[in-house]
């Protein structure tokens, strides 16, 4: 029985992370789809929810209206979620200061709404999207610095119809003007081959929070609680039969993270929404009205339950001890072991750092 426990648990964790993507590879190969991309432009609606951003709401308002698009087309939408700071005065200087251009005929491209209280950024963006006048809505945070092409990029995917959401590509860097860190560049390859993988067979399975974008009339009120919108709102495009698709020339531009908590935070908060996602839609657990459903379990939920299948291995493993199964346990001793001095040894260059 051990042995079945600790096998089984083996080739979950196999499955996950090199299975999976063996049998997109191989599906790839046989039924890849292609999107028609190309003209006429859209008329777009930049959707920024925000909360206390006034270090960096000025730098990122006027990134946006440096893009490379038709001034006629575009509108930005900031909606502060109750922000306590100076970031709508900021924006509301940005007004009177004449940065923004006549858009739609009905009003100014840069635009600013405000929430009573902090009531979270899920109510944030359905405000904003209820008043948007755009085609399609484009979601981004403050933080991230776009390249000047990526909205011509990025709305190009929906000239195709089956198209109903697109992400663009995320690009960590350390510095401003680098091209990207090494240290994690394993991990955003493997990412993005896998988004691109499950775009060119169907459909991603949510998007980069730091750009995406919905046609608006795909778009659904979230939940108020919710905790992942990069994934449940561009998920509705799937629930509805459309597709999502990932644009890679589209790109944003990061800062990695300096200390281990804040990456921790990430984490933590990513696991949670994907935890709250399946407590509280059952769509994604439908195969009728997810017909990606085997790719998010895959993909998804796989790595919602790798650390239990970890914790399952190693105990299974300490009453093997003989063979093979002895020498997988000192393997699996040292892996621990050089992630616990890596740790130890980062705080310590962190806190030398600081």
């Amino acid at each position: 029985m051990l042995k079945v426990i600790f096998w089984f648990s083996f080739f979950s964790i196999f499955y996950t992370y090199m299975g999976y993507p063996l049998i997109l590879s191989l599906w790839r190969r046989i039924g890849k789809r292609t999107t028609n991309k190309g003209e006429p432009l859209p008329s777009v609606s930049i959707v920024l929810a925000v909360y206390n951003e006034e270090k960096l709401i000025e730098r990122k308002l006027r990134n946006l209206l440096e893009l490379d698009y038709p001034a006629s087309l575009l509108e930005i939408i900031v909606s502060s979620d109750g922000s306590t700071d100076q970031t709508e005065e900021k924006v509301a200087r940005l007004q009177q200061e004449g940065l923004s251009s006549p858009v739609f005929s009905e009003g100014p491209a840069l635009r600013l709404m405000t929430g009573p209280a902090h009531s979270g950024k899920a109510a944030a963006l359905n405000r904003a999207v209820e008043h948007a006048r755009g085609e399609i809505i484009l979601f981004s945070d403050a933080r991230q610095i776009f390249d000047r092409k990526c909205l011509l990029k990025i709305v190009s995917n929906f000239n195709d119809p089956a198209v109903g959401a697109a992400s663009g590509e995320l690009i960590l860097v350390d510095r401003p003007g680098g091209k990207g860190v090494a240290g994690v560049g394993m991990y955003w390859r493997y990412e993005k081959w896998l988004r691109r993988m499950e775009s060119d067979i169907d459909s991603m399975l949510g998007a980069t929070g730091a750009l995406y974008a919905i046609r608006k009339s795909l778009y659904r009120p979230i939940p108020s609680d919710t905790i992942l919108d990069d994934v449940l709102i561009p998920m509705q495009a799937v629930f509805e039969g459309y597709r999502i698709v990932f644009e890679p020339e589209a790109l944003a531009y990061d800062f990695v993270p300096h200390r281990p908590e804040t990456e921790f935070v990430r984490k933590v908060r990513t696991l949670a929404g994907n935890y709250q996602l399946l407590w509280e839609n059952g769509a994604f657990w439908s195969p009728r009205k997810n017909r990606v459903c085997f790719q998010y379990f895959s993909h998804k939920v796989g790595r919602l339950v790798v650390p239990f299948l970890l914790v399952v291995l190693f105990l299974s493993n300490l009453f093997l001890l003989k063979g093979f199964y002895l020498v997988f346990l000192f393997l699996q001793l040292a892996w621990y072991g050089l992630a616990l001095i890596g740790g130890i040894s980062y705080e310590k260059i962190d806190a030398k750092a600081s």
